[in-house]
Parts: C-alpha cells; sequence; structure tokens
C-alpha cells in the first residue's frame, strides 16, 4: 500500500487485508507490553492543518506502539499562520526524512495534491479532508461493526447481509461519505436519515436509500444506527429551526434506543453533542460501541501505517514483521 487517501477507491481486498491485520495488531495490544518493533528507525508525521484530539492521538499511538519516531505538527503557533503554503512545508518535511504522513485539511483533496505532487517521497494517510472522506473512521467502524457481529470469528469476513443507518448531518460529514462507500464494498446495505437540507443534492452516484424519518428508521429494525455530530462549526445557514427541534425529531433518545432490537449497535464517531443528536442514556448503553470505536482506532491505524511501511522491505521482511505482530 503507497498511500491511504480514500475509501471510494480502496478494493475489497485492500479493505478486507488492513481489518485482517488490525485483528493481529488487536491481539498484541493484549500483551503487558504492547510495544512490537516493526517500525524502528521509521519517522511518522501527524500534519494537522484543523483542530483534533482524538484521530491525532490514536494515530500518535499506533505509530508509537510500532516503534516508530513520531513528530507532531500543528498549523496553529506554526510557520503555516505566517503563510507558509503546503508545499513548503511538505518539502520541510521531506528534507527531515519523513516516512509516512499523516494530513488532516479543511480543503477537500489535499491529501490527495500531497500524494501526487511530487513534493514528497512519503507515503501519505488522509485523517480526514473537508467534506470529502475520512478512510481510517471507516475502517475503524467497519471493524467494530464485524467485530461485534462476529466475535472471535470476524477475521475474513465482509459484512455482506448488515443494515447500517447512518442519521444527521450527512452533508457536512467525511465520515458518512467514507463509510458509504466502505459499508458498500464490503457488502453492507446503507441507509442515510436526516433533515432534507442536511442531505447532498445529488446522492445519484452513491450506493444508498435515503430517508427523512428516523422512527421509520428504526422500525425497519438496522443492525446499526451510526449517529453523526452537528457540525456546526462548518454551517453557515440555518440547516434546521432550532437545536431543540434538530433533537426531537432526528436524534436518539431513551425511548428511540429502547425501540431497536436486542442486538442493534448504536454507533457514534466523535466528539459527542449529548443531549443532540444523542442521549446520554443511548451513548452509554450496553449496545453502544462508542469505547469499542476508540480502542479499535489505534488497531486499524496500526494496520495502515505497517501496510504502509513495513512492506516496502520486501516480501521476505513483511513475512518476518507478520510474525512478530502475532
Amino acid at each position: 500500500m503507497q498511500h491511504l487517501l480514500d475509501t471510494k477507491t480502496l478494493a475489497r481486498a485492500d479493505a478486507l487485508r488492513i481489518l485482517d491485520v488490525a485483528e493481529d495488531m488487536a491481539e498484541t495490544q493484549q500483551r503487558e507490553v504492547k510495544k512490537l518493533p516493526t517500525l524502528r528507525g521509521k519517522t511518522v508525521v501527524n500534519l494537522f492543518f484543523e483542530d483534533s484530539t482524538r484521530t491525532r492521538i490514536s494515530f500518535e499511538a499506533a505509530a508509537k506502539r510500532l516503534s516508530a519516531d513520531v513528530i507532531n505538527f500543528s498549523a496553529k503557533g506554526s510557520s503555516v499562520s505566517k503563510g507558509e503554503s503546503l508545499q513548503d512545508t511538505a518539502q520541510t518535511l521531506q528534507a527531515m526524512g519523513a516516512d509516512a504522513v499523516v494530513i488532516r485539511h479543511g480543503s477537500s483533496g489535499a491529501p490527495r495534491t500531497l500524494a501526487t505532487s511530487g513534493w514528497i517521497s512519503a507515503g501519505v494517510v488522509n485523517a480526514g479532508d473537508g467534506t470529502h472522506e475520512h478512510p481510517t473512521q471507516a475502517l475503524l467502524d467497519a471493524y467494530t461493526l464485524r467485530k461485534r457481529r462476529f466475535g472471535p470469528d470476524s477475521r475474513g469476513r465482509d459484512l455482506g447481509g448488515l443494515r447500517v443507518t447512518i442519521v444527521g448531518d450527512i452533508l457536512h460529514s467525511r465520515v458518512a461519505r467514507s463509510n458509504v462507500w466502505l459499508l458498500s464494498t464490503l457488502g453492507a446495505e446503507v441507509t442515510l436519515v436526516a433533515p432534507p437540507t442536511l442531505i447532498p443534492q445529488d446522492l445519484s452516484a452513491w450506493p444508498v436509500r435515503v430517508g427523512y424519518d428516523l422512527d421509520a428508521a428504526i422500525a425497519d429494525e438496522p443492525d446499526a444506527l451510526m449517529m453523526l455530530r452537528i457540525q456546526l462549526e462548518r454551517m453557515n445557514a440555518a440547516y434546521f429551526p432550532t437545536e431543540r427541534e434538530y433533537s426531537r425529531r432526528w436524534g436518539l433518545d431513551p425511548e428511540r434506543a429502547a425501540a431497536l432490537p436486542p442486538d442493534s449497535m448504536v454507533m457514534h464517531p466523535g466528539p459527542m453533542n449529548r443531549g443532540l443528536e444523542i442521549s446520554a442514556e443511548a451513548a452509554d448503553s450496553a449496545r453502544s460501541t462508542v469505547l469499542d470505536q476508540v480502542t479499535n482506532g489505534v488497531s486499524v491505524r496500526m494496520a495502515a501505517l505497517y501496510l504502509l511501511l513495513a512492506g516496502e522491505r520486501g516480501a521476505g521482511a513483511d513475512t518476518n514483521d507478520k510474525e512478530e505482530t502475532r
């Protein structure tokens, strides 16, 4: 794997390989000593032009547990705030010997520009770009779904037959876009539910069904209900009358959570607006996978970095490294 930029172009076999390697990584995290020597001598740069806590810490933990050196770069307080371009920043990282760059950027397409421009030779991982995609979030969501559904027999399986309903701010959500493509590639049936103003105008190319009534969607008994955060910071217009009205019609309150089938999962990519798109009771219930998603995120990102950096040493070294992770 040279780069991980999106899930729309991610082949089914490649997605399953990442998920299966993540299973190996998760097993190593049950040991007393969680650190592996796999990426010793490699340098991973977290290049974040947007605020993030959860994603940045998850990538940092993943790289360090693989023994890579980690450099955290935040645009705030850096030369970027003085007008430095992405090209100049990238070439500076190249001069420092970065082997992989994990980039989060407010502009859609910035990771692909970085990967294809020739400015750097490092592998690029998209940690979220504008309203485009967030591939590792979708991969950890798929991993969580697979693990919850199949348990110890999850390795090698896809998500064929699972019905996943994604609810909320679809318009501004890169998590929703990445999940639509990846879950569909893995065989799941995806339904989007939101106010009409928070649904993209043209979904003709998306492999989804669309609804506007959360109660009707719950009555269809989905296997998983993924609640999305209302991204108020990206909204420059009134997309719904009030937060209270949104919560009343599209929020997962205790009554709606209780109406779900007993084995349905409640998911949320975080951070959560408790009391708006999800109630505290639903977020903290036994059916909630929120904390599982955080834990699984480290394993999935370890797998992505491993496949990005360990494979370049050739087939023999790759096999040896796989033995290290078991």
